[in-house]
């Protein structure tokens, strides 16, 4: 029978849906509390996924979860992240062991598809059905906290399951967003990536070894991720338009971008593009309307898609599947506290995402160009800032304080440049104006 309501049913307290690290979060966590919880990832693991550079703020999940060894074990060890400058060797390092808050000194860089396939088989060692090639095709509501979530699976089965609780860790398939028309795109930011691995490229000298480096070029910014075995992950974010330029020639249009910054191609000049395989993804900002409702709730980049310039994805879909793990556990045994709940945590989550969106949305201005370029430490802002991009974005005064005196900075630097801006205009106005007429300008007559 292919009718949901005929087939086969099962029955758990939770369903999570996706197999990310937001998933695998949600799942351990509430398998240990002790509801039975079944979690639904569509592929089967390892699969590609972009992201593979980790924050600091990361590390403190890491050991609540138990998987702080394993990481280690993955990982390539992250002490910061470096901006090219123009100073003698080239660039600026953010060191994490400046950062003001409480955040952990260094991080890491992992291959996703070992770090999630690590983290979903945890979960199932921590209680949860983590079943893979499990693709949920419906979920229908069918009273307060009653639901019916729907699935086939890849070798053509098909099954319902009756649930409590949903939590949606889908990803960029935004499931239930799409499904309830709740999720809308960022119209100011949009960008696409386009990237490859490659083998031999040059690391940073010394302890800056396993910086990620950030550069820019005209058209967006370009990574550098150190990964096990002496991968290097090099690729390009930037506008739409200019990845369609490529038409189908890939391989070489990656090589010619990363030409187009001259610090960065030196670095892999000498390098193999491994494979000669070439991804491009679309890393469409966007967020939803709503973060959650009775019996349900998103984390993840099933609520939201930030950017990954400062590398903020893991760590906000982990942090966010924790929190959440929270207000499940009090919606499933005080109901009337689940709202209120979900509103704090709602109003939680876009704070921290505004904070890394300040930074994000402006990085390749002029001004953001110029502070990353030329830092300073007056009123210890620059420590500031290490502290956001080691992703203490939430909950330390001492951070937060530093990032607003930042803000004000740059606020008042775009105002000056926006004045003389437009004083510069004003002068070419009046000077062409002149010449057209044939007659003098003040400065003229000066």
């Amino acid at each position: 029978m292919t009718d949901g309501k005929h087939l086969t049913e099962q029955a758990c307290d939770v369903v999570v849906i996706g197999g990310g690290p937001a998933g695998s979060t949600a799942a351990t966590l509430l398998a240990r509390r002790g509801y039975r919880v079944i979690a639904l990832e569509k592929e089967r693991h390892p699969r590609f996924h972009i992201g593979e550079s980790l924050l600091p703020m990361n590390l403190p999940i890491f050991e609540r979860l138990g998987v702080m060894e394993k990481v280690r074990a993955l990982g390539v060890y992250k002490p910061g992240a470096d901006f090219e400058a123009g100073n003698e060797r080239g660039y600026n390092t953010y060191d994490f062991s400046r950062s003001l808050g409480s955040s952990p000194p260094h991080a890491f860089q992992v291959w996703r598809q070992d770090f999630d396939r690590m983290l979903y088989e945890h979960a199932r060692e921590q209680g949860a059905d983590a079943r893979e090639g499990q693709e949920v095709r419906s979920v229908e509501e069918l009273g307060h906290h009653d639901w019916r979530v729907q699935v086939t699976t890849d070798e053509g089965g098909q099954y319902a399951i009756r649930a409590r609780y949903v939590v949606d860790a889908s990803g960029r398939d935004a499931f239930l967003a799409s499904k309830r028309k709740l999720k809308r795109k960022n119209p100011e930011h949009q960008s696409a990536a386009i990237f490859g691995h490659f083998r031999g490229a040059e690391l940073r000298p010394g302890p800056d070894a396993g910086n990620i480096s950030i550069y820019r070029f005209e058209h967006g910014w370009m990574w550098m991720i150190p990964l096990p075995d002496g991968v290097m992950s090099v690729g390009a974010v930037c506008r739409p338009d200019y990845l369609k330029q490529r038409r189908g020639r890939t391989v070489e249009f990656l090589l010619e971008t990363l030409q187009i910054n001259p610090g960065l191609w030196k670095r892999i000049a000498h390098a193999e593009l491994i494979d000669n395989e070439v991804r491009v993804t679309g890393n469409y900002s966007y967020d939803s309307t709503r973060m959650a409702g009775t019996g349900w709730i998103l984390v993840g980049d099933a609520f939201a898609f930030l950017d990954p310039v400062f590398s903020s994805g893991v760590y906000l879909a982990m942090s966010g599947a924790e929190q959440a793990v929270e207000v499940v556990d009090v919606a499933l045994r005080e109901p009337r506290r689940e709202a209120s709940l979900q509103r704090r945590l709602e109003r939680r989550q876009r704070r921290g995402m505004r904070r890394f969106a300040f930074f994000i949305y402006r990085f390749n201005g002029p001004i953001m160009r110029q502070m990353f370029w030329s830092p300073n430490n007056v009123f210890q802002i620059e420590q500031g800032v290490i502290s956001m991009l080691a992703g203490d974005v939430f909950d330390s005064f001492k951070v937060w304080s530093r990032i607003l005196a930042f803000r004000t900075v740059y606020n008042a630097m775009a105002l000056f440049g926006w004045r003389r801006w437009n004083a510069e205009r004003r002068y070419r106005l009046t000077q062409a104006r002149a010449q057209f007429t044939g007659g003098t300008t003040p400065l003229d007559k000066e």
